[in-house]
């Protein structure tokens, strides 16, 4: 199928961009604040009062094609909102901690005073490590890599992690040991229609990321097929030809089943993986026990269903493997992402166009803020703390010796764990949400309740931001340009469509002049705008892995976008990755990997029965912070609920809509049932965008996966009861 079939008949109108202009009005072209589909669109821009007044979808954006979701065409509406933050805030009342109330509005100076007074007080007394930096990828390349800069060079700790840990850090393991480069995906996304066959794993894609769900129905209309592991029937799971519906946790036994399956009868590309991977026959030994016979039993899925989904994707001239937070969010993420990636490996479904291998990545800047500074143990471009050649470019680009550059921190849970230890006694939080998207919430808000001094950047007052001592304003991303990398690993331009609301100011103006006031302003003061970030950060990823230099901001614009690694400005950017059959180990093959199946973390026994999982609805994105202050998304989602099947309702004598406890040994909640089929007998689902006492959270393990150290965010075991609303406060 060609992309002439995508086209809109209205494409000719929406080419002349003047002609959607009314009078007083500006569009500004630019991207969607949310998902990593960075859709395209227009703001419509007020020339008279520098206002957002609207959007228009942009039908030239290749990617999505004019495609917008109910988050998407209302998400102009957090820039105007009344809960925006205006001024610094301080709190006088340490009692409220935890709580919206006590504080007051200040000027930037007096907080800027109070910040740089608490820091260096800290640092003094209990040195430089004292203080940690979380940080977010819902933000521009340069913010996120400015963010690693200021931790390392302007408050000179080790502590840096990011909210990224807890969303693509095991496709990010994965996809680096497997084929030796973390890029989400290793083909465009306009190959997806193309392709024979689509398999995808722990990605409820019509509701997390509905805009590319016009290519994945086109895989069926041209005669291909789609093969849909969750434990639930998604509305994608619905028109699947093989739907998995396994249990929570069990993916691994799914992969390596199938695996199985593709080796017995006759689908592996034995010249490629003779010739392009190690480890076939460890990986074949490893997978020879998984019968369909010993995967059903396990993962609860039909062994027919099983042997079904092998023969169609073994079988498929060109097969693409999808996968998202289902599989990742695991103890075993990694190797879930390593088996999936084992699959197109042994069938030679990589390193050509309409094959390959792709995380639905989650957040808007998910790829680009996880190459570029935020993580624990890396540098921008993708280079390593540990290893000193990494260290002494970095460190030469920003003007330090490289004995100065902070040693490898710890992840994003585990720095609560250094908090506990009074190890971290100081947060800088920005563009995160800890308090609501963190697993054992309980045990994160005594944390965040216990340090000496937090400072929470943001333009709402989040559920993190109750616990800060100063909170300041920044801006959306509507008031600030700079550039995103999105699913397929396209970078592309987000332009400023209004002036900044009150005197909130950009993420990044705000570390130049903490800098500059913690004596660190020489690192800094050359940093006048975000073009001047965009120079240095894509100096700063040069012959790094993730590679942007050549992505200069009128090659994006000429392009609609540039595919890293790009090296330098002739280079146009690399789409498909590893056309020439060599990936970036140093042997140049792939590497597949022998995984032997493990349970997880929590298992459901006697007094916690059921597998509790979690997930999205199409109407809000993340914790919630955005989006449930939209009133059209507040209206169709208002709350969360617990899905529950019906012979499991029946079992507890619970109704439809009937509010009851769920709860694990970490915490619980009271939520709605919703009493469906689209879910396991043994399993319970609730969404995870909503804080307090609503948090689905307060249930969840925080057990970690030993590599990408993720939480097991879609396993563990729950217990569901009746209760009397009456006795309920």
């Amino acid at each position: 199928m060609q992309m002439d079939n995508f086209k809109n008949p209205r494409d000719h109108f929406f080419k002349e961009v003047e002609n959607l202009n009314h009078p007083n009005e500006e569009l500004v072209k630019t991207h969607c604040s949310y998902c990593a589909m960075q859709c395209g669109m227009y703001l419509r821009v007020n020339t008279k009062t520098n206002k957002i007044i609207g959007v228009e979808p942009r039908y030239d954006w290749p990617v999505t094609l004019g495609k917008m979701c109910p988050k998407g065409v209302t998400a102009y509406q957090q820039v105007n909102h009344q809960d925006r933050i205006l001024r610094p805030l301080i709190r006088d009342d340490q009692s409220l901690k935890g709580t919206k109330e006590g504080f007051r509005e200040a000027s930037w100076e007096e907080a800027y005073d109070l910040i740089v007074k608490k820091f260096k007080g800290l640092q003094e007394n209990y040195g430089k490590d004292s203080l940690s930096v979380y940080g977010g990828v819902s933000m521009t390349n340069e913010k996120c890599y400015l963010t690693g800069k200021f931790a390392r060079v302007g408050l000179q700790t080790r502590y840096i992690d990011y909210n990224g840990r807890y969303c693509m850090s095991s496709a990010a393991g994965g996809l680096n040991r497997s084929l030796g480069v973390d890029r989400g995906s290793t083909i465009p996304w306009t190959d997806i229609h193309e392709t024979d066959c689509l398999f995808i794993a722990g990605s409820n894609t019509a509701e997390c990321h509905p805009t590319s769900m016009f290519r994945i129905w086109a895989v069926q209309e041209r005669g291909g097929y789609l093969i849909i592991a969750d434990p639930r029937e998604t509305p994608i799971a619905r028109r699947a030809d093989v739907h998995l519906d396994l249990r929570p946790g069990t993916d691994l036994a799914l992969a390596n089943g199938i695996l199985h399956l593709l080796i017995k009868n006759g689908h592996v590309d034995e010249e490629f993986v003779k010739n392009h991977t190690n480890g076939f026959e460890e990986m074949k030994q490893v997978v020879e026990e998984f019968t369909p016979e010993l995967t059903s039993e396990i993962t609860g899925v039909a062994k027919e269903k099983i042997i079904r989904a092998a023969e169609l994707y073994g079988k498929a001239p060109n097969a693409i493997v999808l996968f998202a937070r289902g599989i990742e969010q695991q103890i075993k993420g990694v190797d879930n992402v390593s088996a999936y990636v084992n699959m197109s490996l042994v069938t030679g479904n990589i390193g050509r166009p309409k094959a390959g291998v792709a995380t639905i990545t989650g957040q808007g800047n998910g790829q680009g803020g996880r190459e570029h500074g935020q993580k624990a143990d890396a540098l921008p471009g993708y280079r390593k703390i540990a290893n000193p050649e990494h260290v002494k470019y970095v460190s030469s680009v920003w003007g330090i010796e490289p004995e100065e550059m902070p040693k490898e921190g710890v992840s994003a849970y585990e720095m609560f764990g250094l908090m506990e230890q009074k190890t971290i006694r100081g947060l800088y939080l920005l563009c995160s949400n800890p308090a609501v998207s963190s697993p054992n919430l309980n045990y994160v808000h005594q944390q965040l309740k216990n340090l000496d001094f937090m400072v929470c950047v943001d333009f709402y007052l989040s559920e993190s931001a109750e616990f800060a001592d100063v909170v300041l304003p920044t801006t959306t991303w509507a008031e600030d340009e700079g550039t995103t990398t999105n699913v397929e690993g396209r970078t592309i331009k987000i332009n400023q469509a209004q002036k900044p609301l009150g005197e909130s100011k950009p993420d990044w103006q705000i570390q130049v002049e903490l800098s500059e006031r913690l004596g660190r302003g020489k690192y800094f003061s050359h940093l006048k705008t975000a073009r001047d970030i965009n120079d240095e950060f894509r100096l700063a990823s040069k012959g790094g892995y993730a590679d942007y230099y050549g992505a200069t901001w009128e090659k994006i614009d000429k392009q609609d976008g540039v595919f890293w690694p790009c090296k330098d400005e002739k280079d146009p950017g690399t789409p498909h990755m590893f056309l020439d059959k060599k990936f970036y180990h140093p042997d140049g093959k792939a590497k597949l990997f022998a995984l032997p199946y493990r349970p997880s973390a929590e298992e459901p026994d006697q007094e916690y029965p059921l597998r509790l999982t979690t997930g999205r609805v199409v109407y809000h994105y993340l914790s919630g912070n955005q989006t449930r202050r939209i009133k059209f998304l507040r209206d169709m989602c208002p709350d969360p609920f617990v899905e529950v099947h019906p012979e499991t309702a029946a079992k507890y004598n619970i109704s439809h809509e009937e509010s009851v406890r769920l709860f694990s040994r970490r915490g619980e909640a009271i939520y709605k049932v919703k009493i469906t089929e689209a879910i396991r007998k043994d399993t319970v689902f609730v969404p995870y965008s909503w804080g307090h006492e609503q948090s689905i959270n307060l249930l969840t393990i925080g057990a970690l996966d030993p590599i990408s150290r993720m939480p097991e965010f879609k396993a563990c075991a729950a217990q569901i009861e009746k209760i009397d609303m009456k006795k309920v406060k």
